[in-house]
């Protein structure tokens, strides 16, 4: 790759004026766009000096997100997004040292979007390309911003579409040694809603009437399974039996099934106390497998990360077994545990440095192993 004579300076914003610095550090731009938020990131030396995010409010309406709607979304968008996020750092592509961008995985159209976006920058440009797993990019947001987990740490990653307990040894080695075997913590969070009648999207609304409520009002089972996997589909038909009944005693009796206007007036008067029951349960279970995962490793410096992460519930009680098990625990900022490109950004930076690239070939994919 050439490295010219232009790579040597860029414009620093300074409220309204600019200087030109000498750049002397390793500078990512990072492109993520899995699912339905188009973000561009500028990094230096892993640190991230913007980061910018355009949503996409076409979905509410159809109660989650249409693939065909988010990739034309993301065409519209990106150009713009990356446009804002090197001038909100100061910065001018040519005084960018690679691209990063998400590979996998995600949704194919979306991926598509930015990879190829990246990969032609990338060309034109004449710059190193750095493809990214998006779940190591959450486990990675642990790194932007101190303090900082010690290396081996574990991690409990939580999304709408994943469920994970990750080793992760050292910035490019990690390894799942927990998971879902059916659905994700998110998932059960995002269903729950919409079985109570919650608009999309119903997690943050979940968690908003939890704070009000009671967890300890109604009961619901967690699932015995073995090992450090997770599963949610049981719970979630729990509650659906559970809604279905009104909240009798017949919790998970078929035979009896409430009117339609009975459920709905239980869920109305109750609602604060069901959110917050519902969630302490979906809770728990991930916190007793992280609490199992410290005990078999040996390891007491324990990350959060993934959109679930910004769970308020969550985020307290993660903190308060720590304390209790003396652990040294971390949790990204809210803004770097949805989906964002400062947490590609950083991967990109760590894997430039363990000269990890790739090139023009590499395809974006829905599905990829670690």
């Amino acid at each position: 790759m050439n490295m010219s004579n232009e790579n040597l300076y860029t414009n620093e914003s300074c409220g309204s004026s600019a200087v030109l610095r000498r750049r002397d550090g390793l500078t990512i731009l990072a492109i993520e766009s899995s699912c339905d938020e188009t973000s561009a990131s500028v990094c230096v030396d892993g640190k991230i000096l913007s980061n910018f995010i355009a949503n996409q409010t076409v979905h509410e309406k159809y109660g989650g997100v249409v693939p065909e709607l988010a990739s034309r979304a993301h065409m519209q968008n990106i150009v713009p997004v990356v446009d804002t996020a090197l001038k909100n750092a100061g910065y001018e592509l040519n005084g960018i040292d690679a691209i990063a961008f998400t590979q996998a995985p995600g949704l194919i159209g979306s991926l598509l979007v930015g990879g190829e976006f990246a990969k032609s920058l990338a060309l034109a440009l004449d710059k190193p390309l750095i493809a990214v797993h998006h779940m190591q990019a959450h486990v990675l947001a642990n790194l932007i911003d101190d303090p900082r987990p010690n290396f081996p740490f574990l991690c409990l990653t939580v999304s709408g579409g994943h469920t994970q307990i990750v080793l992760c040894e050292s910035p490019t080695t990690m390894k799942v040694i927990g998971e879902t075997i059916d659905d994700a913590a998110g998932e059960a969070f995002d269903k729950s809603a919409k079985l109570l009648g919650l608009p999309y999207p119903g997690g943050p609304l979940v968690d908003k009437y939890a704070q009000q409520g009671n967890p300890d009002r109604f009961k619901f089972p967690e699932p015995k399974i073995a090992g450090l996997n997770f599963s949610f589909s049981g719970l979630k038909t729990s509650i659906l039996y559970f809604l279905q009944n009104a909240g009798t005693s017949n919790l998970f009796k078929e035979e009896f099934m409430a009117t339609e206007e009975e459920k709905l007036s239980f869920i109305e008067n109750n609602l604060a106390d069901i959110c917050a029951s519902i969630q302490q349960r979906i809770v728990t279970i991930l916190l007793n497998k992280v609490k199992k995962a410290s005990l078999e490793t040996g390891i007491t410096d324990i990350c959060l990360a993934g959109g679930v992460s910004a769970n308020s519930g969550l985020r307290k009680d993660f903190v308060e077994m720590g304390k209790k098990n003396h652990w040294n625990t971390f949790i990204p900022a809210f803004q770097y545990c949805t989906d964002n490109a400062a947490m590609i950004a950083i991967t990109g930076y760590h894997k430039y440095l363990a000269g990890q690239f790739a090139d023009l070939t590499v395809s974006s994919t829905a599905r990829a192993e670690w």
